[in-house]
């Protein structure tokens, strides 16, 4: 399979070796500094494309690879106001679309896990319910795209919390995240259930970046030849 990066640094360069191995072909690699290379001729002598870019160039960047009818694997977060635009490009308008929050496996079961603890929770009002992630100090956007899915499933499953909000919170209905960016960390996430009696929590830890290059290669092999909208729960089915 032919692969197009577009994103360069260190996500992309692990993404590369892992496609290498498993005998795929890189054909384009696009970061800052050849910005220019990224055109209609240079994407269509790909396959697939696979974006982890940053939030200013990731919406361009697909509607780049829309434009020439090559489906896109897309880690990039930050960007995500735009989602609607591009699930109904790709859910009406043949072009082919892969978003996760995070491609590890491990995180996609955890994501599974949290759902069913804010079930089980749900009904338990004394307990406060917290949440943490930790990253490097290069990630570019806070909370994390993997945070935020933890804080959805817990807002779709826990009817006294209404919103999720990036900071400490006393409003009840406020579910709280707390972002740092330390070290070289690749990322662990932290969900707290807390009352005067007990506490509850679920983790997650990365130890590094392979798991998430590997999910996105994965990705790349599942989407190739294909139009519509998918995610991690379509390629594991879940």
């Amino acid at each position: 399979m032919k692969i197009a990066l577009l994103g360069y640094g260190k996500m992309g360069k692990e993404i590369e070796k892992i496609a290498l191995s498993r005998g795929h072909e890189i054909v384009l690699k696009v970061n800052i500094d050849n910005a220019t290379d990224l055109t209609i001729d240079n994407l269509k002598k790909a396959d697939v494309a696979i974006e982890f870019s940053t939030p200013e160039t990731a919406y361009s960047n697909i509607q780049k690879c829309f434009e020439s009818n090559v489906p896109v694997v897309v880690g990039t977060t930050g960007w995500l106001h735009k989602m609607n635009e591009v699930k109904d490009a790709a859910e009406n308008k043949g072009k082919g679309f892969f978003y996760a929050s995070n491609f590890s496996i491990g995180v996609n079961v955890f994501f599974e896990i949290n759902k069913k603890l804010a079930q089980l929770m749900a009904p338990y009002s004394d307990y406060t319910i917290e949440m943490e992630e930790i990253h490097h100090t290069q990630k570019l956007d806070a909370p994390s795209g993997t945070a935020i899915t933890l804080a959805e499933g817990i807002l779709e499953n826990v009817n006294s919390k209404t919103k999720w909000v990036n900071n400490t919170s006393s409003i009840p209905n406020e579910l709280e995240i707390i972002s740092k960016r330390i070290g070289n960390i690749p990322g662990t996430h932290t969900v707290v259930y807390n009352s005067s009696v007990d506490e509850i929590f679920i983790r997650h830890t990365a130890h590094n970046r392979e798991g998430f290059a590997l999910g996105a290669v994965v990705a790349a092999e599942f989407m190739k030849g294909k139009n519509g909208f998918f995610g991690m729960k379509d390629m594991l089915k879940f």
